[in-house]
């Protein structure tokens, strides 16, 4: 006895609409990763430096901005910590790509900052309120770096980031 061929369906079965709906959801969120990777790929990556993993200082705040609006971040500070998905460390790591450097510290402890954030060749380096040094400023300058006084957090804000 041979087997009869069962004619095929053109309808889909409750289980394989719930299959096609996890298939679509997966893809979804596949796409937007995909766009969330590409999005951070196309922003410029920035270096905070004097970055803490203390949520009620003003660098804690600005890490998760930036974040939030896609940026890739690099953190250094006085202790590691965890600042949302970014790793504070407290070396100073060779890195590439760096287009902004932003400061969170005061014009003294910057100074032992000057060679490394030199040798970055970053586009520009925000001091921040409190960050402001004359020194610092001039030798960004003279390295074709612009620097800027200004607050990261308000930059953000108003899209001038």
């Amino acid at each position: 006895m041979g087997l009869a061929a069962q004619p095929r369906s053109n309808t889909i079965s409750p289980g394989m609409q719930s299959n096609a709906a996890f298939t679509k959801q997966a893809l979804d969120l596949l796409y937007t990763q995909h766009n969330i990777i590409i999005m951070e790929e196309q922003k410029n990556k920035t270096l905070v430096i004097g970055a803490s993993g203390d949520p009620s200082r003003y660098s804690y705040l600005a890490i998760n901005k930036l974040r939030n609006n896609g940026y890739p971040v690099l953190a250094i500070g006085k202790r590691n910590a965890m600042v949302g998905d970014v790793e504070v460390v407290t070396d100073k790591k060779e890195t590439d790509g760096i287009d902004t450097v932003v400061l969170y510290l005061n014009a003294d402890h910057q100074k032992e900052y000057y060679n490394y954030i030199l040798s970055l060749k970053p586009k520009r380096i925000i001091f921040n309120p409190g960050a402001e040094n004359a020194e610092l400023y001039d030798l960004a300058q003279a390295n074709n770096i612009k620097p800027m006084e200004a607050c990261t957090l308000v930059l953000l804000s108003t899209g001038q980031y």
